[in-house]
């Protein structure tokens, strides 16, 4: 994986550094100490970028912020000396959040991390998505079996893994939200949390901070980020009183 390393602190850069350099899987293409500085290199790289490893509070520009500038970013692992910052990296979909300082252990089970949603983009036999159809084929054991869109209630995140739940059934498949949410149309599917994805035709209702879903028996209470509500809001067909 090419990786680069956004941090201003020198120390945890060359720390990152050496660890890149003796895992055999990750190449380091380049290393900075300001995030302006690492998006116009990686507007100009002729390589693509995997990996990123980003620090939280620097000047001029935040590691949020950083991620607040790409309509989609490469993966990234969060270096930070604290744990405050946590909650709201996750829901920029980061891969994992290493605070300083950091082991070599560590590191490495980020990478496998890393590794593995790389993977799941690349795994077709898990299953198929097709946007200009209004069906979806998942492999279930030796079996595909086909899900309209229509009967899919939400996705939900579970390690490396995702269910997606309809009216009858629930589906595991080896595939994380990341990868999966640029799969599902978006005209019917919306992030709602970093752990759920929302067919937004079966919303029974929306109560402060939770969407309402019609199950088979009773309703599911559906958290939804705050980075993830305003756009809500602007993409459903709201009518307000003046």
């Amino acid at each position: 994986m090419n990786c680069i390393i956004i941090d201003d602190d020198k120390l945890s850069r060359k720390v990152i550094e050496e660890f890149i350099e003796r895992t055999e899987s990750t190449n380091l293409v380049a290393s900075f100490e300001s995030a302006i500085d690492a998006i116009n290199a990686i507007k100009k790289s002729p390589v693509t970028i995997d990996l990123v490893f980003l620090d939280i509070e620097m000047p001029e520009m935040t590691g949020i912020e950083f991620l607040n500038s790409f309509k989609e970013h490469p993966q990234v692992i969060i270096i930070s000396a604290k744990e405050k910052y946590a909650l709201e990296a996750f829901e920029y979909d980061v891969i994992d959040y290493l605070l300083k300082p950091i082991s070599y252990a560590r590191f490495f089970k980020a990478i496998t991390k890393a590794q593995g949603s790389q993977a799941d983009k690349r795994q077709l036999t898990s299953a198929s998505f097709d946007d200009g159809n209004d069906e979806i084929f998942i492999k279930r054991g030796s079996r595909i079996v086909r899900l309209n869109y229509d009967d899919i209630l939400f996705v939900e995140a579970l390690e490396n893994y995702v269910i997606v739940t309809t009216y009858s059934e629930k589906y595991t498949i080896h595939f994380t939200m990341k990868s999966i949410v640029t799969k599902l149309p978006a005209r019917k599917f919306k992030r709602v949390h970093r752990s759920f994805i929302v067919n937004i035709t079966q919303i029974k209702g929306i109560e402060d901070n939770s969407v309402i879903v019609k199950l088979e028996e009773g309703t599911k209470v559906i958290p939804i980020g705050k980075s993830y509500k305003d756009k809500l809001m602007k993409e459903i067909n709201l009518i307000t009183k003046d």
